[in-house]
């Protein structure tokens, strides 16, 4: 692809988004899109073959924006335990902020999810990889439990899907329940090692 086609195509990316932000991206239409462009929706369609691949490169960098925070706290030099305890917290965070300032983008995270796009599937991969890379760390320093490092990843996730996914965010805020740093410690007392005479 050419500079000028990259141009375009991240032009269209970035429309979209602003789309989505102010009127949602069910409302939002390839024609609006291409109409704030100057462009056909033929045109559009030269880039991206559906409003799906649209909506999947939008979700893409919305989602790689939490990844490339995740992966700036894997790089800190310090250990295995306190860096997973800081990404789940970080994680909550920043979908916690997410959730009360951006409903409309967030709506777009439910579809997603309910519709299976490669684009969320391929975000739950790359999640893994980030928190298993630093569970199999601290397997193998000793610092957790000799346990299998990709169903302890996959627990996690599993454990911390009401502090992720936005509809449930929504919904078990009238169910009691524990804190997400209630639940990170309960996740990190069940990884870490006991230290001897405990």
């Amino acid at each position: 692809m050419s500079l000028p086609e990259r141009d375009t195509r991240q032009s269209i990316v970035d429309t979209a988004e602003r789309f989505f932000r102010d009127i949602g991206y069910q409302k939002t239409t390839v024609a609006d899109i291409a109409k704030a462009l100057r462009m056909s929706p033929a045109n559009v369609y030269r880039f991206f073959d559906s409003k799906k691949s649209i909506n999947e490169a939008v979700l893409a960098r919305f989602k790689g924006e939490l990844e490339e925070k995740l992966s700036l706290i894997i790089a800190e030099p310090r250990s295995a335990g306190s860096r997973l305890r800081e990404m789940l917290l970080t994680s909550h965070r920043i979908n916690q902020a997410r959730f009360a300032d951006q409903q409309r983008m967030q709506e777009m995270v439910c579809a997603a999810m309910e519709e299976s796009w490669d684009a969320i599937l391929g975000h739950i991969e790359r999640l893994d990889a980030l928190l298993g890379g630093v569970v199999a760390e601290g397997i193998a320093n000793g610092e957790f439990r000799d346990v299998d490092p990709i169903a302890a990843t996959r627990c996690i996730r599993t454990a911390m899907i009401r502090f992720q996914h936005p509809l449930l965010m929504a919904q078990c805020e009238r169910i009691p329940g524990p804190s997400a740093e209630a639940m990170i410690e309960f996740i990190m007392v069940a990884l870490e090692r006991p230290k001897p005479g405990s």
